[in-house]
């Protein structure tokens, strides 16, 4: 990392949120206003402030072209970036509006208040859509599905954290994190969810509602949470003025940075090239990654073999000569790496690739066993987007007929319709692969009724004959035995 930029803000910096769009503008939300930066300017290119009091957790939508933003008289305000004045202005909430978010079809905003409610609101009409009445306690904290339009997450002071359905009208998961919740945060996937609060980081399984790792690393309050952008670094920030890295794959921590105030928000842009921080006395500390000079490596020219020096490069295997081979080492396969790692999505990825699902099909099979047989099957089918799952319906559709595959690919079947249950009717082309899935399992049992049924008809027949045949016997026999006695 560079030395850090360091920018005085008028207050506490709340809130930090990068532009997913070029060329990846920050929003800085501290005190009243909400100052645009440039990512290496040290000045704000562009301020909204038409707020009455302070400003909170200004959020860009995902083209970039709009920003989301509460406030502590509880109006949520809809800013266009090319001007100044709000788009729109929803008044509902009468406390302080903490969270704001918009939802995956860009069209709606969430927002969670001090009143203890969560609401959904309509931007083209500027109209309340939904209110949720759940939460006992502030709600400060919040974040909508990236994957899902009508889903979205609230964290509330009241302990607890709810994934809401616009739906249903009602929250449909509810966890226990125990200590006042300040930070949530989706995986991209929608698979896990990550908590924060008092100086505990939570990892959730979103499909069982199960709590997968708890972490205490900090020695004060979490107060919030990042995401790199492959995925596979966690990041969090505390009152304890570090913010601490961890990789996703063990959560362990792998790096922590120290600064000089408590930490209240925090934000990595694109490609993890920049990561901004913001502090409660104003100061917002700006890194930025060092560019990696690439080096030219000269071609190394081969040197030959030591044998040649002895013997010479044509030299021919005598009579009396007795030739060693130099034993050849053997690689394990990509998957076979995977699974010694633990990655076990990326190794059912590997072998659902369209070579290894047509040449090799019993490596596929053998890897779906091996990860039923580990117990981490449903964990590697779970979390996949439409494009992934219709790939595996379509190798199940292709080889759930086979003998040979049946017993493996069934129980793999039974499991994907646990798991996506809840999401059929969202994808055409989904809900079509699992008719036809439905249909071939259904095909394959009736086969097995009617084999069993079969099996129990041969097993009479053979138990007949075998009465059969020893009757007849003991009647030879019985016959036979007077006559050699009237002969004696």
């Amino acid at each position: 990392m560079k030395t850090p930029v360091q920018i005085k803000e008028f207050g506490a910096v709340s809130k930090v949120d990068f532009s997913p769009q070029p060329p990846y503008n920050y929003a800085v939300t501290a005190s009243s206003r909400i100052h645009i930066y440039g990512r290496y300017s040290q000045e704000p290119i562009k301020t909204f402030s038409r707020f009455k009091d302070t400003a909170y957790c200004a959020t860009f939508r995902q083209d970039g072209r709009l920003l989301v933003a509460g406030s502590e008289d509880g109006g949520v305000q809809l800013f266009d970036i090319s001007g100044r004045a709000p788009l729109r202005q929803f008044e509902g909430h009468t406390k302080a509006v903490h969270t704001v978010d918009f939802t995956a079809d860009k069209y709606h905003v969430v927002s969670g208040a001090d009143d203890y409610t969560v609401k959904l609101w309509d931007i083209p009409n500027s109209k309340e859509i939904l209110t949720f009445k759940e939460h006992s306690d502030y709600v400060r904290c919040g974040c909508a599905s990236k994957l899902n339009p009508d889903l979205f997450v609230t964290g509330s002071y009241d302990h607890t954290v709810k994934m809401f359905d616009a739906r249903t009208n009602k929250s449909v998961l509810s966890v226990e994190h125990g200590q006042p919740v300040e930070s949530v945060l989706l995986f991209p996937s929608g698979g896990l969810l990550v908590s924060s609060g008092g100086r505990y980081v939570k990892v959730w399984d979103m499909l069982k509602g199960q709590l997968l790792v708890s972490l205490k690393n900090h020695h004060k309050t979490v107060t919030c949470l990042c995401l790199s952008s492959s995925g596979q670094r966690l990041l969090s920030g505390s009152l304890d003025r570090k913010v601490k890295v961890y990789s996703t794959t063990s959560y362990k921590v792998v790096h922590s940075f120290d600064y000089a105030a408590s930490i209240l928000s925090l934000a990595l842009a694109h490609e993890d090239e920049t990561i901004v921080v913001g502090m409660t006395n104003g100061i917002l500390s700006v890194k930025h990654r060092k560019s990696e000079a690439k080096k030219d490596p000269l071609p190394r020219r081969r040197r030959p073999a030591y044998r040649t020096f002895i013997k010479g490069k044509n030299y021919m295997k005598q009579r009396d000569d007795i030739l060693i081979n130099r034993p050849t080492k053997k690689h394990l396969e990509l998957y076979d790496r995977d699974l010694k790692n633990f990655r076990i999505s990326k190794a059912l990825d590997r072998v659902l690739e369209p070579s290894c699902i047509i040449k090799t099909p019993e490596v596929t099979v053998s890897i779906i066993k091996e990860l039923n047989r580990r117990g981490v099957l449903a964990n590697a089918l779970a979390g996949r987007d439409e494009k992934e799952i219709s790939r595996v319906l379509n190798f199940l559709i292709r080889n759930l007929s086979q003998p040979r595959f049946a017993p493996v690919l069934i129980n793999a079947a039974e499991i994907i319709i646990d798991i996506y249950l809840p999401v059929i009717g969202q994808s055409p082309v989904v809900d079509k692969k699992f008719i036809l899935l439905q249909g071939l399992v259904e095909k394959e049992i009736d086969y097995q009724r009617e084999l069993l049924e079969t099996l129990g008809m041969m097993d009479m027949l053979f138990a007949t004959m075998t009465r059969q045949e020893s009757s007849s016997l003991l009647e030879h026999t019985s016959v036979e035995f007077p006559d050699k006695k009237t002969a004696s």
